[in-house]
């Protein structure tokens, strides 16, 4: 694949090409890994993503593996623990968020299932989408939205519409890879 083809946002950083090569767009069903994700969007709001995949496997130690159920036990102790750790994104209100998000999925996951819930808002699919170029993406959309509302009305913090529109593309639930990119063809197949 040359650098023509591929989807210009991600540039020729070797990490960012390595993540729109293989895990941005295809199709994320483990639950887990979908509040991982949907934690990390909240985590890059104001910055760009390349700053967060820099710091991933930094979020992780720092998160203990993004286990909810050992986050949503977390309170001030841990938050001045990880508002001290250079490796992150220091931020209080994301970092109390993210505990907050925990109990709610929770509540989710032992109630109709996280990924149910989070997929219901395409309908259990992945929305195939054939953009031409990067002007014709959208910031978000009618179902980023929905899913934003839901997800404040469970207690989650640092989901606007944006926000979830992003964890929607990179969790497969939309393929917004360009049509000339050789991944869109890959994404759509995995749909």
């Amino acid at each position: 694949m040359t650098e023509t083809t591929r989807c210009p946002w991600c540039g020729t950083d070797p990490l960012y090409v390595h993540y729109h090569d293989t895990e941005w767009g295809r199709p994320e069903r483990d639950p887990r890994a979908l509040w991982e994700m949907l934690m990390l969007e909240a985590f890059q709001a104001g910055l760009s993503w390349i700053t967060i995949l820099r710091k991933r496997e930094t979020f992780r130690a720092a998160f203990r593996g993004f286990e909810p159920a050992e986050i949503a036990t977390w309170g001030e102790e841990e938050v001045l623990r990880l508002l001290a750790d250079p490796g992150i994104i220091r931020h209080r209100g994301k970092i109390e968020g993210t505990i907050a998000a925990a109990r709610a999925w929770l509540e989710i996951e032992a109630g109709e299932g996280f990924t149910p819930f989070i997929w219901s808002f395409t309908g259990g699919r992945s929305l195939q989408n054939s953009l031409p170029s990067m002007a014709a993406a959208q910031g978000f959309t009618p179902e980023s939205t929905a899913m934003s509302k839901a997800l404040k009305a469970r207690g989650f913090k640092f989901c606007g519409p944006t926000i979830t529109y992003a964890f929607m593309q990179a969790t497969g639930m939309v393929n917004d890879h360009l049509i000339t990119c050789p991944q869109h063809a890959e994404c759509a197949a995995l749909a």
